[in-house]
């Protein structure tokens, strides 16, 4: 019942408003010429646009369809004033979207006005059986016509009865299927006005795109951290013992208590360079991510934190190694936000794999405001987006005044 109500609510506003929204429409753009539809063009697509915006909502909350907008952005670059007001209606006019929506306003008012209708037609017609069957067929009978309700002629009591008969089975369909019958206005609403498969293609370029000049700048930037750390580090105090070594040679003989200082602080040079070597390992994938899987890693990273921190981890088994390297580090980049930025006094980390997708969740305590934007606060969240997508994840954080901030990874993958 509701959806009949729901149903014949819609097609009472679709239809004069589709009407008179296409009639404007066409009638503005056949005015581009003389100058006049310049300035109504834009102002009757807005409308358009916002009469198709409400249908999706319709769809949305009363028969879970979901339709997704396919507009193309306004220029950055705007401007105003009757230049600017060309250029708007230039730009809707190229819009494939602006004639999709112009299609669905033809098709809303006939086909679209008949399938929002059909469940209160279906219960309509079926109350009008049983009307039949309790007494109506009395004004048909020894009629020289019989009144034909669907395929039954009523014209006597027997064939009243079989009208009720009908009319029953077609109560129970509309009472049944309703909500069916107004899911396939919506569904034909969907086909009109939802995005093209070429469209989603083509975005699906462009983000594979995108991604892949990050995936590209990411690891020119990875391999001059690598050089500018074995430069600044390791190498630089291997040439500095190379000299020490050099003149304890020449000390050895002549001054042996210069060439033992000197053998010691060689020894220390040494193990500082091996430690740093060992530091550049760790970045560049860390031992117990390699041993031990990305579970033991994040617990690693959380006992090196300044505070206290809980993990819990539900893997199956182990998800490809540049998956797992990708979300370590992007973990690792959320936690030296938090320590930095937060002011947190505690923080949780969720790992866990849900069939499909890789899912991480990190969340503090902390002061809240963070974004995913690159620019915004030096958080450093704009290049763990970049990094995953790379690998076609997503970043999404909440993060509101005062906290808490909850920072969510996903990356799409296989577990072994």
């Amino acid at each position: 019942m509701l959806a009949a109500v729901r149903g014949f609510a819609v097609a009472l506003t679709a239809l004069p408003a589709s009407v008179v929204l296409l009639v404007c429409t066409l009638v503005s753009v056949a005015l581009i010429p003389l100058g006049v539809g310049v300035l109504t063009t834009p102002s009757v697509l807005a409308l358009v646009r916002a009469h198709a915006r409400a249908r999706r909502a319709l769809a949305a909350r009363w028969a879970g369809v979901r339709i997704p907008e396919a507009y193309r952005p306004p220029p950055a670059d705007a401007r105003g004033g009757l230049v600017g007001r060309a250029e708007r209606c230039a730009h809707l006019l190229k819009d494939p979207a602006t004639w999709r929506d112009v299609l669905w306003l033809l098709t809303d008012a006939s086909a679209g006005f008949l399938t929002a209708l059909a469940p209160a037609l279906v219960l309509g017609y079926g109350v009008e059986g049983l009307v039949l069957a309790a007494g109506l067929w009395r004004a048909f009978d020894g009629g020289a016509d019989p009144y034909w309700y669907a395929f039954v002629p009523v014209g006597d009591l027997g064939t009243g009865m079989a009208a009720g008969g009908l009319g029953l089975v077609l109560l129970a369909v509309g009472l049944r299927f309703g909500p069916v019958l107004l899911r396939g206005h919506f569904t034909l609403t969907k086909a009109l006005l939802g995005r093209p498969p070429e469209a989603e293609l083509h975005e699906r370029i462009d983000r594979l795109t995108e991604t892949r000049h990050d995936a590209v700048d990411a690891s020119a930037t990875e391999l001059r951290r690598i050089e500018r750390d074995l430069h600044d580090g390791a190498q630089a105090r291997l040439v500095a013992m190379g000299m020490d070594l050099g003149t304890i040679e020449a000390l050895v003989e002549k001054d042996p208590a210069r060439a033992k200082a000197l053998l010691a602080k060689a020894r220390e040079d040494s193990a500082a360079a091996l430690a740093e070597l060992r530091d550049l390992v760790r970045g560049i994938h860390p031992p117990v991510l390699a041993e031990r899987g990305l579970g033991d890693a994040v617990r690693a990273l959380a006992l090196r934190l300044p505070l206290p921190a809980e993990v819990a981890v539900d893997l199956p088994g182990r998800v490809e190694p540049p998956v797992e390297s990708a979300a370590y580090f992007a973990v690792s980049e959320v936690l030296t936000n938090v320590v930095k930025h937060a002011r947190a006094d505690r923080v949780w980390i969720d790992v866990r794999y849900t069939g499909v997708m890789l899912s991480v969740t990190v969340t503090d305590d902390g002061i809240g405001g963070a974004g995913a934007g690159a620019a915004e606060g030096g958080s450093g969240l704009g290049g763990v987006e970049r990094r995953l997508g790379a690998f076609d994840g997503v970043l999404a954080v909440s993060s509101p005044v005062g906290g808490p901030t909850v920072v969510t990874m996903e990356i799409p993958c296989v577990s072994s």
